[in-house]
């Protein structure tokens, strides 16, 4: 077992060191070299001393000589960061320490060895995770990196030099780099460099000069290198002709697809489409096929079809499961539904007879119904055994031997009822009755079994019922053609029946996910709190995925923290975890189990995502059982549907919260505007009157100063009505106001509030009707008085002096109703439901005062006590407001 295959403990860290800028992302420089030994990090040093003797702020993050000389006097003079000791099986080892680096922050770091992997309990499995994470806080990047080590370029390095490379690079972290610089010397020299021991010790040296390092691997390794450096030259090109409109003759939109499956050789398929893609500078579609003849995958082979499709996803393929009945019929429906161009697929390893077998040669299918289509038929090799990065817990298998020894007594049975009847039937009918133990096995075992019972049953009916008896003689001619097709007949059958078997497990499959699929959607589509979607989403995951389930949210302080867990009984949430669940929702990157990222985890960790904002991450428990390609596709539509519904519930609580800002500045704006004019009108009457009473001493008689203390004295009140109704407004709305219930005389009430707007009323007719046996109400007899107050300045500001003011209080029914009519202008119908809402006025002819908060503390006041209010206009002209306060059950007069 290798090991990077064994589990082992992560380290824990601080997550927020790691939160880069996403809007200054560093820059990547690659300097890309055919092989160990022609100068890369010699190159990478001297460029950092001509940026430290030009004032950057440069640093060495991790270096390897290799004991080299030259190369340790370039190090002398440049800032080297301390590096990371950690102890492995009993030996201390060192490390890149990423964390100080990123403390550090300098300007451009030196990475050696881009390709390397790091030893088991680091943060990330391999060197360019690191420099990946490096550069997403904003570094700089100088790193050094050999053409053997780029993913797709794995198998072809291997059939030149005979040796397979396990640490390798993904070549969008290559192609994504700011600028590759190759590195390069002739043959003769490099070999001349390492019998000089400038590459290896002397022993090394000569078994590389044997194996890798021979002038034809070199010469083949250097026009790798340089064609990949060629390539990414005219990239650049078409990429700059692209910027600055260069007409030229464009490439044509290309597609190119590859089908993916559990074969050893599908990885080499995958790196020669990916190379395919980038000669014809074409999208690249990764596609597996789930069939019901590949429905029965064992852990190892549903392992490395997982592996491949990661693969596929570092090498930038898009990548695409899809459940169906006829692989060739699929593929090609798949291609034309993506407007594929080329389609890459593999050679067969087995031979005519088992192509038959198995459904008839698909290669030949595909190459008869392409149409237009280019096919490319890749010749493999079975490759190198390799463990997985993971490694998972075996599932234990069934018993199959149960299954068959079951087919086998069934076989018994029905030869005992043969021959219960044997002299009454004759045996054509007998071998009949055989099939029925057949189809009972294939239906719920497969055709294994159901192929013994068939062979068991020939045996025993040709031995027991086929005269002779108790021989395997067979005397009539007859049946000597019976039985080979009897056999025929039973093997087409049992594998029929298990096809269909097979289909309808494969469509239950489907089923439960969809119908997951749906409910899940069908009961977030409305919902617009966080804690029953992600409630939703766990228990959902947990019944479909039969396995643990967590759901982490941030927090307003941008902390995540666990919200939702399901089955997670004996698998918690500890703190290791929850800082490998932050480091994916930080970097929005898998993190966890089956990924590269933390690995030594129990959950893996799939953030939740929508166009670039991650909102939450998703938590699956794999320690002991891999996910398959479709699960993996319904965890991410899961995630995808759980994201949409958190951004939609935060965009609309957003929402919210941005109208009830643009409110409050229009009401804050009305405020401002009401109250400077209402505060300015009074004041200036108000020092108007004083400073008159205090330039003229003497002048003004005693009438004069009367009238002019009048002034004052309405100036005030008027003021005071203004700050009386902020305030009760700045109660209402707080829900402050206290109701000091008692009983009331609606009488007594209005008499009050006549008295307190004597002037107000002064001059107009004034009529009241108000029935002796009116009873009493349980109310607030202070705020009643200050809706009445309210009611009847509203009728005096708009109505005519002189004009008729009716007071009118009656009971209907269960309520006491009072109204306040008079003869003004009346109000537009449209507005009638809006007059009591806060600082709204209708327009006038002419100018009233008013800040518009008088009826809305009426409307306020009255629904407080469980009432009503509204507005009519009157026949022949005027306005009804009318409010309606609930009777309680009436006191007993004799107890007061």
């Amino acid at each position: 077992m290798s090991d990077e295959s064994k589990e082992h403990p992560y380290t824990d860290f601080d997550s927020s060191s790691c939160k880069g800028n996403k809007d200054s992302r560093g820059k990547l420089t690659v300097l890309l070299g055919a092989a160990a030994g022609v100068g890369k990090t010699y190159t990478m040093l001297e460029l950092a001393h001509e940026m430290l003797e030009d004032g950057m702020d440069v640093v060495i993050g991790w270096i390897t000589t290799h004991n080299r000389p030259e190369t340790q006097r370039m190090v002398e003079g440049l800032p080297c960061l301390s590096v990371k000791e950690m102890e492995y099986q009993g030996e201390i080892l060192r490390e890149m320490d990423i964390d100080a680096i990123l403390e550090r922050r300098p300007k451009v770091v030196l990475v050696d060895e881009l390709a390397h992997r790091n030893m088991p309990g680091s943060r990330h499995v391999r060197r360019f995770q690191d420099v990946e994470e490096l550069l997403n806080a904003g570094i700089d990047v100088y790193t050094t990196l050999n053409i053997q080590h780029i993913e797709s370029l794995n198998d072809i390095v291997a059939q030149i030099t005979g040796v397979t490379v396990l640490e390798t690079v993904p070549d969008r972290i290559v192609e994504q780099a700011d600028q590759v610089q190759l590195i390069d010397v002739p043959p003769n020299e490099l070999i001349k460099r390492l019998k000089e021991g400038k590459i290896h010790m002397p022993m090394q040296a000569e078994v590389a000069l044997d194996k890798f390092f021979r002038p034809g691997n070199i010469n083949a390794l250097r026009e790798l290198a340089l064609r990949f450096t060629a390539n990414r030259v005219d990239k650049d090109l078409h990429q700059y002709m692209q910027e600055h409109d260069i007409t030229g003759p464009w490439p044509a939109g290309e597609r190119v697809m590859v089908c993916v499956s559990a074969s050893p050789f599908s990885a080499q398929l995958i790196r020669a489409a990916r190379r395919l893609a980038r000669g014809l500078q074409a999208e690249l579609l990764a596609v597996h096929i789930d069939t019901p003849r590949r429905l029965g995958l064992s852990e190892k082979e549903r392992d490395r079809i997982f592996r491949n499709m990661q693969l596929a996803e570092e090498l930038g393929a898009k990548t695409l499961s899809v459940c169906g009945k006829d692989l060739t019929e699929e593929i090609l429906f798949v291609a034309r539904e993506h407007n594929v161009t080329h389609l890459v697929v593999g050679k067969p390893l087995q031979g005519r007879v088992q192509e038959w077998l198995s459904g008839g040669a698909v290669v030949d299918k595909l190459i008869r119904y392409s149409g237009g289509m280019n096919i490319h038929v890749i010749q493999g090799e079975t490759e190198a055994k390799d463990e997985p990065k993971v490694k998972t817990l075996p599932v234990s298998p069934a018993v199959p031997w149960r299954n068959y020894v079951t087919g086998l007594l069934m076989v018994i049975l029905v030869t005992i009822a043969n021959w219960w009847w044997f002299d009454y039937v004759e045996p054509v009918h007998i071998i009949m009755l055989y099939l029925l133990p057949v189809l009972l096995s294939a239906v719920w075992w497969g055709k294994g079994p159901s192929y013994l019972t068939a062979f068991a049953s020939v045996l025993v009916f040709d031995f027991l019922f086929i005269p002779p008896i108790f021989s395997f003689t067979i005397s009539d001619f007859r049946y000597i053609w019976n039985l080979p097709i009897f056999l025929l007949v039973a093997f087409i059958t049992g594998k029929q029946t298990e096809k269909l078997r097979t289909e309808a497990i494969l469509a239950r499959q489907r089923e439960t996910s969809t119908r997951g699929l749906y409910n899940f959607s069908r009961e977030i589509a409305a919902v617009v709190d966080v804690n029953v979607i992600v409630r939703n989403l766990v228990d959902q995951a947990l019944q479909t995925l039969e396995r643990p389930i967590a759901v982490f949210l941030p927090q307003k302080n941008n902390k995540l923290m666990l919200t939702a867990e399901a089955g997670t009984r004996g698998t918690g949430i500890d703190e290791n975890e929850l800082s490998v669940a932050s480091w994916a929702y930080e970097h929005s990157e898998v993190a966890g189990s089956c990924t590269e990222t933390l690995p030594g985890a129990r959950y893996m960790y799939v953030p939740l995502m929508t166009s670039g904002n991650t909102v939450g991450v998703l938590g699956i428990h794999i320690q002991g059982k891999m996910l398959n390609p479709f699960q993996r596709r319904l965890i991410e539509a899961w995630a995808g549907l759980a994201a949409i519904a958190v951004e939609r519930v935060n965009l609309a609580e957003q929402a919210r919260q941005a109208a009830l800002l643009v409110a409050s500045d229009q009401l804050r704006t009305a405020l401002f505007n009401s109250i400077s004019h209402e505060l300015r009108t009074p004041l200036a009457s108000i020092i108007g009157a004083i400073s008159s009473l205090l330039d003229t001493d003497g002048v003004y008689s005693g009438e004069d100063r009367k009238e002019l203390l009048e002034t004052v004295k309405e100036g005030a009140n008027r003021m005071d009505r203004l700050i009386a109704n902020l305030l009760d407004t700045a109660r209402l709305e707080s829900g402050m106001m206290q109701l000091k219930k008692d009983w009331c005389d609606m009488e007594d009430v209005i008499g009050i509030a006549l008295r307190r707007v004597a002037e107000c009323i002064e001059g107009r007719s004034l009529l009241i009707n108000i029935p002796e046996d009116l009873p009493l109400i349980k109310a607030d007899c202070v705020l009643l008085e200050q809706v009445l107050i309210n009611l009847l300045d509203n009728a005096c500001k708009y109505s005519m002096n002189g004009g008729e003011i009716t007071i009118t209080a009656s009971q209907e029914e269960t309520v006491v109703e009072v109204s306040v009519a008079d003869r003004g202008a009346g109000i537009p119908p449209e507005y009638l439901n809006r007059i009591f809402d806060k600082f709204y006025r209708v327009e006038q002819p002419k100018s009233v005062s008013g800040t518009g908060l008088g009826l809305s503390i009426c409307k306020g006041i009255i629904e407080a006590h469980g009432g009503y209010i509204h507005a009519k206009n009157r026949l022949g002209g005027g306005t009804i407001m009318t409010f309606s306060i609930p009777l309680g059950e009436q006191p007993d007069f004799h107890m007061l």
